[in-house]
Formats: structure tokens, sequence, C-alpha cells
């Protein structure tokens, strides 16, 4: 199987093989084995969701650090626009733009204005009667990766349009390049993201061959840098920074892209599980009179990242805000139509299979039939007692040679219980009579 980067990754030494993780993982991509999780590369889709669950904080994601700017001449800031909602209303959006030129970037680009450029290049090709419908959103790089790796059925009806964050990157760059005579390698991009998702994306892009971005820093390791630059900055005063209208800030939040569509046929899910189930929904034909499904892995969207430092719902507050103040100052107005093709993606998806037991077909056959004779044997409880998500993960292990029967303790407990019984029925037959 082809492996690619990952920015979940994790600190052994914190692991309490607790099993917390593994009954989150929306691709069973993580086991417990001797006391200690470990992932699964081939199925993480780096969602987070083990980051948000572990309490030992033995999951992490790795991002740039700060540092990175330095190796630039000029440096751009790209703020995701769920970094609006990490601030309550005394801080708007003018000011947030300003805070962030204080942190030693030359220039700001709002990711809420490619956002908006994304959204009338969607509307184009909806109207199109080639598309696959529903048609999914690619802005969520984690989603993309499940439908990867679990729902091959359903990769030709992502929404092969580049993210906002990609879009964003290649403006901003190519502004800058023109307007200050900066040759492009001089000039550093660096999204401010809200999840690890993201930096996978980056640096290891599914649509193209090379990002447009070249780092990417956690929400969490700029906000308290921001908030304190922002003290002193006053509250009120214009931003020529600001460009983005409030269909492109809302895309912070679940349902922003969707509204952005002014489409009654769309449908806007939150939830890696709840993603799961409604891409079921879809393979199984049930899911009627929707054109186009806005599914992002966490609750609440961006918002819910797990590099996130707000509670969502409390940010989901500061968005609806942030979002008012936008509609005095409505930039969204973008017609892509002559030029919305060149936002395509410009290399082809591959399924990477996770349920591939062997290259030879029938090998793989013969290990699926004992899978399937084992886990009919297994309990069924889907307890994680053992170090696996399921039973049926358990019986994966077994076939692949990671893992034993044994390892359940209700097959443990049964075979301790035949042994004692044997034990009983040998010292029964040997033991020796007694003599008066």
């Amino acid at each position: 199987m082809t492996e690619y980067f990952h920015s979940v990754t994790l600190e052994e030494e914190k692991c309490r093989g607790c099993t917390n993780c593994i009954k989150h993982c929306p691709t069973e991509a993580i086991r417990v084995r001797n006391g200690k999780a470990t992932i699964i590369k081939e199925r993480c889709i780096d969602c987070g969701e083990c980051i948000r669950v572990c309490p030992y904080h033995a999951k992490k994601a790795v991002t740039d650090p700060i540092s990175v700017m330095d190796e630039y001449e000029f440096k751009i800031a790209l703020p995701a626009p769920s970094l609006y909602g990490q601030f309550g209303q005394e801080f708007s959006r003018e000011r947030i733009l300003r805070g962030l030129l204080e942190l030693g970037f030359d220039w700001v680009f709002e990711v809420a204005r490619a956002a908006e450029i994304v959204s009338d290049a969607t509307r184009h090709i909806l109207k199109s009667d080639n598309v696959k419908k529903p048609v999914i959103s690619s802005a969520c790089p984690a989603v993309v990766r499940l439908i990867q790796v679990k729902f091959p059925n359903l990769i030709n009806n992502i929404l092969k349009i580049e993210s906002p964050m990609e879009v964003a990157a290649r403006i901003a760059k190519q502004t800058v390049a023109k307007e200050k005579n900066i040759p492009a390698e001089k000039i550093g991009v660096f999204f401010i993201s809200p999840c690890a998702a993201k930096v996978t994306s980056v640096k290891a892009p599914y649509e193209k061959k090379e990002s447009s971005v070249n780092g990417v820093f956690a929400m969490k390791d700029i906000h308290i840098k921001l908030l304190e630059k922002m003290k002193n900055i006053p509250r009120n005063g214009e931003c020529e920074l600001v460009s983005a209208g409030a269909c492109g800030v809302g895309w912070a939040g679940s349902g922003g892209e969707c509204r952005a569509l002014e489409s009654y046929k769309s449908m806007a899910v939150h939830g890696i599980h709840n993603v799961t189930d409604i891409f079921e929904e879809i393979v199984e034909e049930k899911l009627k009179n929707v054109d186009f499904v806005e599914a992002l892995s966490c609750t609440e969207g961006c918002l819910g990242g797990p590099l996130t430092v707000v509670n969502p719902f409390v940010a989901k507050t500061n968005l609806k805000w942030q979002v008012s103040m936008a509609k005095t100052m409505d930039f969204s107005e973008e017609n892509t139509a002559d030029y919305y093709q060149e936002l395509l993606w410009t290399k082809d998806m591959e399924y990477k299979p996770i349920m591939k037991l062997d290259d030879n077909m029938m090998k793989a056959m013969i290990k699926m039939q004992k899978l399937e004779e084992i886990n009919d044997g297994l309990p069924g409880l889907d307890c994680g007692a053992c170090g696996s998500p399921s039973c049926r993960a358990l019986a994966e292990d077994i076939v692949r040679g990671l893992a034993y029967e044994t390892d359940c303790i209700f097959k443990l407990r049964e075979k301790v219980s035949n042994l004692a019984d044997q034990m009983k029925a040998f010292e029964h037959i040997y033991k020796p009579k007694q003599t008066d």
C-alpha cells in the first residue's frame, strides 16, 4: 500500500494504553498492543479524533514552527475563517488582521475571500450535467481521505476544486510577486490552521503535485501571541486587509458552504461519524433530492478543529457576530465563469484499500474465510479490551498475524476454564488410591 505523510503522531511515553482512541477512530486505524497505542498509517486520515479524546495528550499534530517564517523575504498570513470565532466581540475582524501584521507577517490574505471564489465555481459545476450527484465538498481533507480509504464508490462524487486554502495561497503569492516585484521563491505563504488534516494536505497534497502553501501554523500556537498583540491595537479603525464578505466568513462553521451556494438541495453534516453514516446512505442510494453535501470532519465544522482553542459552541456564537458585521461590507459577489476551470484538480485520486488481506487473490479469499470463522467465534461485544476496536477488527488482526485469539478476554477466560477442567479430570484419573 502507498503511504503518505501523517500530521497526527503518537508520543509513546505519554500513552497509558487506555483504549479511548481506538473506539473513536472512524477508520479503525489504532490498536493497543503491550500497553501502548499504535497508529496504522494506511488507515489514518488525520482527522484528529484521537487528539481530541486522548486524556493523556499522547496524540499530537505536527505543524510548522513559527521560526520557519525567517526563511522567506516576504511573509503572508492566510487565516482560516475559523480564527475569527476564537475571539469575542471586542476583537473585530479588522483588529485580528492587523494583529497578524504585528506578529511579523508582511501581508494578510483572507482564506474567507478564497472561499467565496470556490463557492461561485461550485455553483457553475453544479449546473453541469456531467457531474455525479450528490456532489461532495472537497474542502475538508479528512473527509476526502475518508472517501479515499473507505468509500471508493464516492471518489467520482468529490468536488474536484482546490480548497479555499490553496486558492488563497496561489492568489496571495501571485499578487505580491506582481505588485512588489518579489520572486515567488522568496515569498512565504503560511496557513493558520484549525486542524491536523490541513497539514497533511499541504505536505502531501492529493489534488496536485505540490501545495502553494509554504507552512502551516496551529491556531492554538498563534492564539495567545495574537491576543497579546491585539490588546495594543485600537478597537475601531478601518483595515485594507479585509476582503471577504459574510458568505466567506460563514464558511468557518457547519452549513457555511451550503449557505454560500444558496441551494435548497444542499445538506451539511459535521462530525466524522455522522459523515460516515451519510456516506453509507449515499452508497446505498438512500439519500434523495440532494445535489450537494457539505461534509466536515469536526463537530461544528472547522470551529471544532483539534487545533482550535475556544469551545466550538462559544466559537459559533462569536462567528455569528463576525458574520453579522461582515454583511455591512459584503464582498461575496464573484464571477468565476471565465476561469473557474483553473481551480480544478490537476491530479486524479487513487483508492487506497484498507481491507486488502493479500496481493494474491486466492490467498486473500482464504484469509477472508478464516477471518469470518474467527469473527463468528468471538463474542461480538466490541468492548475494545483486546486492543482492537471491534471483534471483527481483532479477527482481521489475527489473520494478519498481528494478534492472538486469546487477546480477547472472553476467549482467554474460556481457555483457562477449559484448562482448569482438564487439570481436574487429570487429577481425578491419576489421583493415587488411599490405602487402609
